[in-house]
């Protein structure tokens, strides 16, 4: 049966979700090429691997020639000092598309992040297109990345599917993840059918599992067909049990960003 692409890019491929998405999204391709700053030397037999920093443009050229669609996953994961999230998330994002643009590249998953909406509040129940309020400079590199997204969509023609992702580890350890996770599984489930879409043009969708209560809208669920398959409630009484309630009127408890509105600027410390 033929596959969807013949070669996709994962970027970030040796992190917590790179290596996931590295295993998930074969089925789709022929070749998967992973990149990262890191090495990968446990390669199957249809993954390549490229080793080098985002902000490098002519080395990201070269990850991206013949390549049918990228998974954006690299980065700084956190927020960080200013001329890192500037290198990595920012120059080295706009390498990424322009390359992808140049190389005729057809769609790119972006991981983007809740923290380009932080500052909302849980109970203000906002859906994809409610106004960004970034909590971080991390959360501003994303936001970046998510107009650029438009961008290439609105002047090139390029597809983007831009994911808010939430919380995802291996279960969640603390009460915020109990409605803020992803699985592991899911986040194939959601990056797959990002790439199988028959039509995405630039979306923006919230990335998280089936859990008992949703603080945002997720229409887009439907447009992607991404049917999250699982929740918290497995971990729920031990997590309860473990860690003490929340205040409620505390801002991380009350934003959507979490503990990432009490974050001071990453600079002030070297300064």
């Amino acid at each position: 049966m033929a596959k969807d692409y013949d070669t996709i890019l994962i970027t970030g491929a040796a992190g917590r979700l790179g290596s996931e998405l590295r295993k998930g999204l074969a089925p789709l391709a022929n070749k998967i090429r992973l990149a990262d700053r890191t090495e990968i030397t446990d390669l199957a037999d249809h993954e390549e691997a490229f080793v080098f920093d985002l902000s490098d443009a002519e080395a990201v050229e070269n990850a991206v020639k013949g390549v049918d669609a990228i998974v954006h996953f690299g980065g700084a994961p956190l927020e960080t000092a200013w001329k890192t999230i500037l290198a990595s998330n920012i120059e080295g994002s706009y390498n990424i598309y322009e390359a992808a643009r140049r190389n005729g590249v057809r769609r790119v998953v972006y991981a983007s992040s809740v923290h380009a909406i932080g500052y909302h509040e849980l109970t203000d129940r906002i859906d994809e297109a409610a106004p960004v309020r970034p909590d971080s400079l991390y959360g501003v590199s994303k936001c970046f990345v998510e107009a650029l997204a438009n961008l290439y969509w609105d002047k090139f023609g390029m597809e983007s599917v831009c994911l808010r992702i939430f919380s995802s580890f291996p279960e969640p350890p603390e009460r915020r993840m109990l409605w803020s996770w992803l699985s592991f599984a899911d986040c194939v489930r959601l990056v797959s059918a990002s790439l199988t879409a028959p039509y995405v043009g630039c979306t923006i969708a919230y990335g998280m599992s089936k859990n008992r209560v949703c603080p945002v809208d997720t229409g887009n669920w439907d447009l992607l067909g991404y049917q999250p398959q699982d929740d918290t409630e497995f971990v729920r009484e031990k997590v309860e049990a473990a860690v003490p309630p929340l205040d409620p009127h505390a801002p991380a408890t009350r934003h959507l960003g979490g503990w990432f509105v009490d974050l001071p600027h990453p600079d002030d410390e070297a300064r």
